[in-house]
């Protein structure tokens, strides 16, 4: 196998042909490596890296697969990017900023630890805007990171430099965390698959394990290798109070859609939404019906107001997390770091409570929907992407004509930070004239993760990406 088609081999294929020994790990780590190699000077996905240890427990992952017993573990031999927000203990974890630049890790966060165990070799640490606060991926301290469909584009953040090295080839999975869209925007962005689980499905650690809003899931470059992953990271954890019981795994197998009814909007109510995210949506409405599903259009109901109370909710709890650096490094914080955390000063008890009142309102039509229908299909972004350098501390951004929030405004994925409980896997509709890639989200019941996967493997059956002849020409 060629070694760009060995850098694009799903994970799923990947562990087949280990167990078959008809591919290494070892082989798999150094194409990988090689890419990286050639695409990080253009594309910037990388924070840290540590190609020479990761060959090293390839081939500790290859004598495991050549034991007779066949005793493997469920992602052994995987190269694995985590993001520079995750802890590694012994590792530096600058989450974006010049602030941390130098901090190590007391610890292994939970998922990360759940990888680890699981046999993923982590050869790299992929890049964030400073404390992952923003929807495009560029800091003071490790640059802009770029779309490598288009580079004078945003990958989108904040698991930007997951999804950009996804993109690239230079990583087999990488992980994600979503407080307003962070897997998903970055998955439209790019072309991944990207799932952000219900509230708890997945642990975490306090204190954000304990904000509704936050997530941590899978990026990949297929359906079936983010449920892979995602069967790894899902479960009860004793350190996380919020983590669900029983643990819930995505099937091998997951069936088709025929005689589904399924939802969709173009806007949510409420949106502006460039013509060729439009277009691709409703391609992808077109797929579902030749699959045998009843789709319709529905009316959420929903208005601006919905990005007020995100906002609002986002400023005063995350906000205050920046604000603690202050006193003593405003100096080395960024513009976009600063603005978000005070506007989250600037946030009342009153406009806290509102925006849970809000999110109550917005289920109070989203939960009668999803009791119509099995699920509902939307954009995941409103523009293909924003560029590269996008700064909403200071730039614009105009759809249709119209000015929106340069921050989330350009999104339709906070929303469903705010219905929390409701699974949501980001997945390709297309491409814009530009090259880069569109995505359409795929909001299941609450709880009800396995239909959302099985609705993505019906659109990706249809129109599968990463193909020889579909791969950033970088």
């Amino acid at each position: 196998m060629a070694g760009d088609d060995l850098c694009y081999l799903g994970a799923a294929e990947a562990l087949a042909a280990f167990k078959a020994r008809k591919l290494s790990p070892v082989e798999l780590m150094r194409a990988v490596i090689a890419r990286a190699e050639v695409v990080e000077p253009r594309i910037n996905a990388f924070t840290a890296s540590f190609f020479e240890q990761a060959l090293e427990q390839a081939r500790k992952a290859e004598a495991r697969y050549m034991k007779t017993d066949g005793r493997t573990r469920p992602l052994e031999g995987l190269p694995t990017a985590i993001k520079d927000e995750s802890y590694i203990k012994g590792q530096v974890t600058t989450k974006g900023s010049l602030v941390l630049r130098d901090a190590v890790a007391p610890y292994t966060s939970l998922v990360a630890e759940r990888l680890l165990r699981a046999g993923a070799i982590v050869h790299a640490r992929t890049a964030t805007p400073e404390f992952s606060c923003i929807g495009v991926t560029h800091s003071r301290l490790h640059g802009i990171t770029r779309n490598p469909w288009n580079t004078h584009f945003t990958p989108g953040g904040s698991s930007g430099g997951a999804a950009a090295a996804l993109a690239a080839g230079s990583t087999t999975l990488a992980n994600g965390s979503d407080i307003g869209g962070s897997i998903r925007i970055p998955a439209s962005a790019c072309g991944l698959a990207g799932f952000k689980p219900p509230y708890g499905r997945n642990p975490d650690e306090p204190p954000f394990s304990l904000d509704f809003y936050c997530h941590t899931g899978p990026l990949a470059r297929s359906v079936r290798d983010c449920a892979v992953m995602q069967n790894v990271m899902a479960g009860p954890h004793p350190r996380d109070i919020v983590s669900l019981r029983p643990k819930l795994r995505i099937p091998d197998r997951l069936g088709d859609i025929k005689g589904w009814r399924i939802a969709y909007s173009l806007d949510l109510g409420y949106a502006e939404i460039d013509s060729e995210v439009a277009a691709n949506t409703l391609a992808a409405v077109e797929t579902l019906r030749s699959a045998g599903a009843t789709v319709e259009a529905v009316d959420l109901g929903w208005s601006w107001s919905t990005l007020t109370a995100a906002m609002n909710y986002l400023g005063h709890l995350f906000g205050a997390s920046i604000v603690r650096y202050f006193t003593r490094h405003r100096h080395e914080l960024t513009d976009y770091a600063i603005a978000f955390a005070e506007a989250g000063q600037r946030v009342s008890t009153d406009d806290f409570f509102a925006s849970l009142e809000v999110a109550g309102e917005m289920y109070g039509t989203l939960g009668p929907i999803l009791e119509k229908y099995r699920i509902l299909l939307c954009p995941t972004l409103a523009v293909p992407a924003v560029p590269a350098d996008h700064n909403p501390a200071r730039d614009r951004v105009e759809i249709n004509g119209v000015e929106v929030a340069p921050e989330l405004g350009w999104c339709l994925t906070y929303p469903f930070n705010m219905m929390s409980r409701c699974p949501v896997l980001s997945v390709p509709s297309g491409q814009a004239a530009n090259g880069v890639p569109t995505g359409v989200q795929i909001v299941g019941r609450t709880y009800d993760d396995v239909s959302v996967f099985r609705a993505a493997a019906a659109l990706e059956a249809a129109d599968p990406w990463y193909t020889a002849a579909r791969r950033p020409k970088l």
